[in-house]
């Protein structure tokens, strides 16, 4: 056990737009860390920070070596064995070297061979196959796949050997920033049981279910501050709520104190006009008399508004910074039919074979259709297939005369530079989709930057938004959550719930879907 100790991290894109002012907290090592908080408040930025790829003032101090999850591989045409190896350590420049110094035979180079043989001994050279074998057997991956080219594996079979690799590595401290998002739900949950059995790692995640499953403390990057607590997701988000109930109570009580305050210097101010203007006018009236008591009830006012001016920053200081979750809203629009789409037998057709066994069901008005199956089985295909993209496909598939969808992708890729653009080629109201994304707390200084440069969740919720600000009839949503905070999660699972609109949906979050499907639809491959 170590500590990582943050002191004065400050840290900002430019002066004005500060991602971490003086912050100050410590992380113990052997900690399960979840890292949660609203897209764009720094939780990527935060990694960055650890390995040194931003520049920052103020400390980061730890004895371990930061490792960034997804990583850049490279020689990935060698083995997977070898590629798990390299990722460990050296382990074949190591095996090469001491070779040739074993050849050479001199004593220097006798000794330069034992220093490297020990290098390779402390980082368990001589068992590291067998102990690669024994981490990918807990991740369920066929040991066959340690002879093929690591180039040729499925992205799941991929992710799985450079955890074990990672985990081998020794006195390093893994960053994992939502790696899981496209595993399907087999995948995730092999995974969340093996990390269950790890320490020492950050896991960024935006799935309550998986920071349940695996984290044993919370690190929250909150609108004014960051705060650390041990526990799971579901018991911080308990404690939070509890907080901000009676944070809003306080600060009703400060708002009705700061508007008293207020009054009272307006009044203040006024008594000490009246009096100054006495002095104004006709009539015989010692003027001398009443400028001094004119000064000295102005020189009372002052300390008296000087005290409440104080007092007004006090109490305003001490409002809660309590996160807002604003109501977002949907009009879909009713079909004339209670029967949307059906399908009899349907499957796509990839090479002149079925990617699964061909499946009979039916869209009607108000139900929620999760489509659900392993990676690769086909859940996206039907998707796009109902949009009408051309794919191949056997069997009957039946939409709806005049038929109104409503798409968001997996992969949101624009064609223009800014959302007004966006906006136009999607025909949508403008003002209509920034206040939707105003509301899932999307900042308003970006609704003119340039689209592709966004990050993967702001660019999902700019999908999202332009969905609900369409009238349809079906909502056909692939992955809508993928990269999208918890936060605006809910207040998108609130909205499906109170307006129930008609939809089709492949989701990996599988609270939303236990949550949002009325009937789930099961590719088999």
């Amino acid at each position: 056990m170590s500590l990582i100790n943050i002191s004065n991290l400050t840290f900002g894109y430019t002066k004005q737009a500060l991602v971490f002012d003086n912050v100050s907290f410590q992380i113990d090592t052997d900690w399960k860390l979840g890292l949660i908080g609203r897209n764009g408040k720094g939780k990527t930025t935060f990694l960055k920070l650890l390995t040194r790829e931003y520049e920052y003032t103020g400390k980061i101090e730890a004895s371990v070596t930061f490792d960034y999850f997804p990583m850049e591989l490279k020689d990935t045409e060698l083995s997977s064995l070898e590629v798990v190896r390299g990722i460990i350590a050296p382990f074949s420049c190591w095996e090469n070297e001491m070779q040739r110094l074993l050849e050479e035979g001199t004593d220097q180079s006798l000794s330069d061979y034992g220093e490297i043989s020990e290098r390779y001994a402390e980082n368990d050279g001589y068992i590291i196959d067998e102990l690669i074998e024994k981490e990918l057997s807990k991740l369920d991956v066929d040991l066959d796949v340690l002879a093929r080219p690591f180039i040729t594996l499925s992205s799941g079979e991929k992710l799985k050997l450079q955890l074990a690799g990672l985990f081998l590595r020794k006195n390093h401290y893994i960053l994992f920033d939502e790696p899981f998002s496209h595993l399907d739900a087999e995948g995730r949950a092999l995974v969340a049981n093996y990390l269950k059995s790890k320490k020492g790692f950050i896991l960024v995640s935006h799935e309550r279910d998986m920071l349940d499953e695996v984290v044993d403390h919370i690190l929250s990057i909150n609108r004014s501050q960051i705060e650390i607590q041990k526990g799971s997701y579901s018991s911080w988000q308990l404690n939070k709520e509890n907080r901000d109930r009676f944070e809003l109570d306080e600060n009703e009580k400060l708002g009705k104190d700061i508007q008293r305050l207020q009054t009272a210097m307006r009044r203040t101010a006024q008594w000490s006009d009246a009096v100054e203007k006495t002095k104004i006018g006709n009539g015989r009236i010692d003027r001398g008399y009443i400028g001094h008591k004119s000064a000295k009830m102005m020189a009372r006012a002052k300390a008296i508004e000087n005290r409440q001016e104080k007092a007004i920053v006090e109490k305003s200081a001490l409002l809660k910074d309590v996160e807002k979750k604003f109501d977002i809203e949907l009009k879909p629009v009713e079909y004339w039919k209670d029967q949307l789409l059906f399908a009899e037998n349907l499957s796509v057709v990839y090479e002149g074979k079925e990617v699964f066994t061909p499946v009979t069901f039916n869209v009607r008005k108000g139900e929620r259709v999760a489509v659900t199956g392993k990676n690769g089985s086909g859940k996206s295909s039907i998707l796009k297939l109902i949009c009408g993209e051309a794919i191949p496909f056997s069997g009957k598939l039946q939409i709806g005369s005049q038929l109104i969808l409503s798409p968001v992708p997996q992969d949101v890729i624009f064609h223009c530079e800014n959302l007004k653009e966006y906006a136009q080629i999607e025909g949508v109201d403008e003002a209509l989709m920034k206040s939707m994304l105003n509301k899932l707390d999307f900042d308003k200084s970006l609704f003119e930057a340039d689209l592709n440069q966004l990050s993967a969740g702001q660019k999902k919720k700019i999908a999202v938004a332009k969905s609900l600000s369409q009238n349809a009839h079906l909502y056909v949503w692939d992955e809508p959550l993928n990269a999208i905070d918890i936060l605006s999660r809910q207040q998108i699972e609130e909205l499906i719930l109170r307006h129930k609109p008609t939809m089709i949906f492949v989701e990996h979050d599988r609270y939303f879907t236990e949550k949002i499907a009325t009937k789930i639809i099961r590719l088999e491959t």
